[in-house]
């Protein structure tokens, strides 16, 4: 195996891990945004924490891994990146850490004042991940401003028209997924009203994803990939079919189908920014020359290859206690069984 090929497989590999979080992770957080708005009461809010109770921390493990794949593989990348979304970043973790403290703490207190900070702390912690997330793949999709003296941008430009369109699709596609996992996990009433919610907020992600595509088009070069390389159109063909199959299976209240074509839209999704970014990593706004690419940030041929064998061993073992864990869990959530 060249060095050139554990490049381009480690960048499949790099772009699959933020698919999988995206696609695990996202239904928590959806779960989370929608939970102040959905239960009418406190049965109700315990069932919607206990949907995610078993599941959300484990979710973050891709998470973790994402971002160690990136430091070690592409560490250029990884220290660049992370200089120049310091405080998105941070404001992501401080909403996983509101995320995790809710779900943790929510129901540690009777008080009316405690349950209702805590809940909109899981609200709000869950919207900046997924909206905050959605602004920083934006900009990287549409490229950013470095030349040879290093990053020229703030945060407040990376709230552009643009990054804001990518902020608001991650969002959606979050409270959709989870929402048809609420329909999943709960019975009767409240799953037949979070599936007609679900209806409703389908034709919100089709607009926010119309709307991305056609900014894509004239904002980014993302698109080149596809003209020069037709067969890549397949990712777009399967993210557009996923995404009416969604609709058809939430109509006809399976919900299970629902998820399983919904996440398959969040990976395509994820998929159309990373083939479009190809080679890049972080495009450069000013000058392709300062561009980071998989060539020029990538760890050494030695590094690579034992990070491969290592991936080789252990992702397997992840996904196995992932899916054993699934398993377990996978009935649905009734009253009794509500603990947080």
């Amino acid at each position: 195996m060249t060095y050139t090929t554990l490049i381009i497989i480690w960048f499949a590999l790099w772009g699959l891990l933020w698919a999988v979080y995206f696609m695990l992770d996202g239904f928590d957080l959806g779960v989370g945004m929608l939970y102040p708005f959905l239960a009418k009461d406190e049965n109700e809010r315990k069932l919607l924490l206990n949907s995610i109770g078993p599941f959300w921390d484990g979710n973050e493990v891709w998470l973790i891994t994402a971002g160690g794949a990136t430091f070690a593989a592409f560490p250029t990348t990884y220290a660049v990146m992370f200089s120049f979304f310091y405080l998105p970043f941070m404001l992501i973790l401080l909403g996983l850490i509101f995320r995790g403290t809710a779900i943790e703490f929510m129901n540690k207190s009777n008080q009316e004042s405690w349950k209702n900070a805590w809940k909109w702390a899981l609200a709000i912690g869950s919207f900046l991940v997924s909206f905050l997330f959605g602004v920083a793949f934006a900009n990287i999709f549409q490229g950013l401003p470095i030349d040879g003296q290093g990053y020229h941008g703030t945060f407040s430009s990376l709230l552009n028209l643009y990054g804001i369109s990518g902020g608001l699709l991650f969002t959606g596609l979050f409270i959709l997924s989870g929402s048809i996992w609420i329909g999943i996990k709960t019975n009767d009433e409240l799953s037949e009203r979070v599936m007609d919610f679900s209806s409703k907020m389908w034709y919100g992600v089709l607009v926010l994803a119309v709307i991305f595509l056609v900014q894509t088009y004239f904002e980014t070069s993302l698109y080149d990939i596809y003209i020069e390389n037709p067969i890549w159109l397949i990712d777009l063909a399967i993210a557009v079919i996923s995404l009416l199959l969604t609709k058809v299976f939430i109509n006809k209240k399976d919900a299970i189908k629902a998820f399983i074509t919904h996440s398959l839209l969040i990976v395509s999704t994820t998929f159309f920014g990373i083939i479009g970014l190809y080679p890049n990593m972080l495009p450069s706004s000013i000058d392709s020359k300062y561009s980071l690419t998989i060539f020029n940030s990538a760890s050494s041929e030695y590094t690579l290859k034992i990070m491969f064998i290592v991936a080789i061993i252990f992702v397997p073992i992840v996904i196995f206690y992932q899916i054993m864990m699934y398993k377990i869990f996978s009935g649905k959530i009734t009253e009794k069984d509500a603990h947080y």
